[in-house]
């Protein structure tokens, strides 16, 4: 159950290394749940040829009695924006399964990636029991590390991907093996919401550290990392700190590259590698 072609690949590169059997791969309608890439091709556009897709919004009716009659031994769901009920969930034999990019309980909810936003030094990854509510079953694989140096939208992408396929790969063995797994700590759970307009555009009164981490967090699945530099609005692929001696006004332009500026932020200047320079 999947609407974006990345976490495909992870469940289909999972299944092709064991000798498993997709049998169905379960998507929402064009323009639903675009929460992964407006600009992408919808999803059964980019599935390969021999993959069956069913397309539709109505999990109980429709989905599960097509998912019933193919008697599946394992239900994967992997950034599927809709709360999957109880006549799928009971299907399978090993029970089903939920790919999140958090290391639960922390992160729950649709934007994960907040956390890093917001300040968290790590990123994480966790393959769970799917429950009745997003992100709340029983932890089968996790895994937390520092962020990486290269501190970009697609090295946070690369990390993740990575974690992903050895949360998929641990959590799956022990669900086969029938182990519950572990009970998230409720006490330690948080929600990460989706950025608002106003989130997505970087504040440079900030310090450049926290600017760059915030540009990472905001491209992780594609550059949408604005700033406002006089009379322009432009868009934000990467960032570099630049430690300057004297500091003037957080939005100076203290430079021009080809790639971008050089601005002044609420400590050093940070370099603005722009998606289109010309902008």
């Amino acid at each position: 159950m999947n609407s974006y072609l990345p976490g495909f690949r992870l469940v289909a590169t999972w299944a092709a290394r064991h000798g498993h059997q997709i049998v169905l791969a379960v998507t929402t309608p064009p323009g639903t749940g675009r929460r992964y890439g407006a600009g992408d091709n919808p999803f059964v556009l980019d599935v390969p040829a021999d993959i069956d897709v069913l397309v539709t919004g109505r999990l109980r009716t429709v989905a599960a009695p097509v998912i019933a009659a193919l008697e599946p031994d394992l239900v994967i769901s992997a950034a599927y924006p809709r709360l999957i009920p109880p006549e799928i969930l009971d299907l399978p034999r090993y029970g089903a399964l939920n790919l999140h990019p958090s290391a639960l309980p922390a992160g729950r909810g649709p934007n994960p990636i907040r956390l890093v936003y917001d300040g968290a030094a790590t990123v994480g990854a966790t393959v769970h029991r799917t429950a009745r509510e997003f992100d709340t079953g029983a932890i089968l694989s996790r895994r937390e590390r520092p962020l990486p140096e290269d501190l970009t939208g697609p090295a946070l992408f690369a990390s993740w991907t990575e974690m992903l396929a050895e949360t998929l790969e641990e959590g799956a063995a022990r669900a086969i093996a029938g182990e519950p797994g572990e009970q998230q700590d409720e006490s330690t759970a948080s929600y990460a919401a989706a950025f608002t307009a106003a989130e997505l555009v970087l504040d440079l009164n900030e310090p450049a550290a926290t600017i760059r981490r915030r540009t990472a967090a905001l491209n992780a699945l594609g550059d949408q990392a604005r700033v406002r530099i006089g009379d322009r609005d432009l868009v934000v692929h990467a960032t570099h700190v630049e430690p300057v001696d004297a500091r003037t006004t957080p939005g100076t332009v203290l430079d021009e590259h080809p790639d971008g500026l050089t601005v002044q932020a609420g400590d050093d200047a940070v370099r603005l590698v722009l998606s289109r320079p010309s902008a």
